[in-house]
């Protein structure tokens, strides 16, 4: 898939320097190679068959990552923050909402956008129908429009078919000029599409069948029969207890602000109106909830439900992950168990991945996107431990997102771009000697993360240039660390590989100054001797059979 993105990179040719030879367009630099997670990275989408996770930024970015150091990096046009994000699934395209209203298709093999179009009103929700290249489109207005990607054709189709407000108003009985905007438009599992739930911002929840035109289900606060209030305390050494009594101010309406199907099959109880209500907070004033989303257990009479929003006002940053339990009925609904995640920054966005081999049953993965661009990954087993510890705000050691050229741990604190004379014998030698030294083993992570989970990112086709017989280093890029040590990388082609990793140690030299961060770099492609100053006041000089330093 991302065979054009790993493309040999060809010495770029000296433009002209004739009069009027030179555009603007020579003279802006664009970054076309990133790695790792960007800072301003907001929103994210997975495609569980192709294996692949797409990260969206506040400034009109894209970074597509599979396995094997497989990174793509998209720019929008516009500069703009990305309110949705989907793949058509292992169909080798992406569909991205920006904050203008306007859709994008992106090629991912072909690193493009293939398809634009600007919706007229506010997008407020989004969808695409699993497998397929339909999308629901709900706006400001309370319209449910539908759209079609023609890949063949490369080009949006509107169809004619909309899911009418005044269908929706008969069979709500609220009046349509008193519509509400969309804020949720979720497929029901299992329907193939043909039946749809709606939320609006008041409150008002509608089960559409798309076959029949009309409303199936209608759920709404007034009329829902609140069996009990499951107040789910901060501490865990207080059990989770259901409560008959209601204050009036709990029985008003209230906005819709996030939702998600808690069942596999997506069959509810048409005749039933029960409801449980879960508190994460005794507070008077609390948080919005902003995410939800839901992991079924093997014995799919309960499970995950994982909450971003709830708790009191000025409370620590977490994201919830609630354990229950319906096996006796909803109406007997128990949270079992709670878990606060403490994050590292402010929550971006999260998802639920199936682990490698197996279905939803089989255990899920979690990975929780926060700011400044960081990605964690928790597996099952890492949740276990946390649940077991029964502690509020408790800070697990997830599996970071790998950079293949680390900045934080360790930090980096200088870096440098040598280009190595190609025709020259001491290319030839140094290619030997990195055919070598390369390190064998994946940058990203195969190993296992708690147990024996692999990693589970593994689409996208790797890179294959710089294993080809007689293929020559033509740049490296080196790096200088606060902890002393340097790091090489061949930078031939977009998917750098490691050659060495230098300690600060030196052999036959005992002294602390070799731990001293490295401040200077300088690399000599004629020798291929490297200089490294650090901050000490020391500078060293490395190449493949000497060493010397010099103070």
């Amino acid at each position: 898939m991302f065979n054009k993105l790993l493309q040999k990179v060809t010495s770029p040719q000296p433009p002209s320097l004739k009069e009027g030879s030179l555009s603007m367009k020579d003279l802006d630099p664009r970054v076309t190679v990133h790695y790792g997670i960007p800072s301003t990275a907001s929103v994210l989408a997975f495609d569980p068959i192709q294996r692949l996770l797409a990260v969206g930024t506040l400034d009109g970015r894209i970074k597509v990552i599979g396995g094997d150091n497989i990174e793509g990096l998209f720019v929008s046009p516009k500069q703009l923050p990305f309110k949705n994000l989907e793949f058509l699934r292992n169909q080798g395209f992406l569909v991205s909402v920006s904050n203008e209203n306007e859709i994008q298709v992106w090629d991912l093999e072909h690193r493009r956008i293939n398809s634009t179009l600007r919706w007229e009103s506010n997008i407020t929700a989004f969808s695409v129908i699993h497998s397929t290249s339909y999308m629901y489109l709900g706006d400001e207005y309370g319209m449910v429009s539908v759209l079609k990607y023609d890949a063949e054709e490369g080009k949006f189709t509107q169809l004619p078919y909309y899911v009418p407000t005044d269908v929706i108003a008969e069979g709500t009985g609220i009046s349509s000029s008193n519509q509400s905007s969309v804020v949720g438009v979720l497929p029901q599992p299992c329907s193939q599409g043909k039946r749809l739930l709606i939320a609006y911002d008041n409150g008002l929840i509608v089960l559409w069948d798309v076959s029949d035109d009309k409303v199936v289900l209608v759920r709404g606060n007034k009329d829902l029969q609140l069996k009990g209030k499951s107040i789910v305390h901060s501490s865990q050494s207080v059990r989770p207890e259901l409560s008959e009594d209601l204050q009036d101010s709990e029985q008003e309406e209230k906005e819709i602000s996030s939702l998600c199907w808690a069942s596999t099959d997506g069959k509810p109880k048409i005749t039933s109106t029960d409801v449980v209500k879960l508190q994460l907070s005794s507070a008077d004033r609390r948080l919005p909830v902003i995410v939800l989303h839901w992991s079924a257990d093997r014995s799919h009479n309960g499970g995950q439900l994982f909450v971003y929003g709830g708790d009191g006002i000025g409370s620590e940053e977490v994201l919830t992950m609630l354990c229950l339990d319906w096996s006796s009925g909803i109406e007997s609904l128990k949270c079992v168990g709670r878990v606060d995640l403490t994050l590292t920054g402010s929550f971006a966005d999260m998802v639920l991945l199936p682990s490698l081999g197996g279905m939803e049953s089989c255990g899920t993965l979690l990975f929780v996107l926060s700011n400044p661009g960081q990605l964690d990954v928790y597996d099952d087993a890492c949740l276990s431990s946390l649940m077991s510890r029964k502690e509020k705000g408790t800070s697990a050691s997830s599996l970071q997102y790998p950079m293949v050229i680390p900045t934080i741990e360790p930090y980096m604190t200088v870096g440098k771009l040598g280009l190595v004379y190609r025709d020259g014998k001491f290319s030839r030698d140094l290619s030997k000697e990195v055919s070598a030294a390369k390190v064998q083993a994946s940058h990203t992570p195969s190993a296992t993360l708690t147990g024996s989970m692999k990693w589970p990112l593994t689409g996208g086709v790797p890179c294959q240039f710089n294993d080809t017989e007689g293929a020559l280093v033509e740049r490296l890029y080196v790096a200088g660390y606060q902890d002393g040590s340097v790091r090489i990388w061949d930078a031939t082609y977009p998917a750098l590989s490691l050659i060495y990793v230098l300690g600060s140690e030196l052999a036959g030299f005992k002294t602390a100054s070799a731990s001293a961060p490295v401040s200077a770099l300088e690399f000599c492609s004629s020798t291929l001797s490297l200089a490294i100053g650090n901050a000490c006041g020391m500078v060293r000089v490395e190449s493949f059979d000497v060493c010397l330093l010099l103070w």
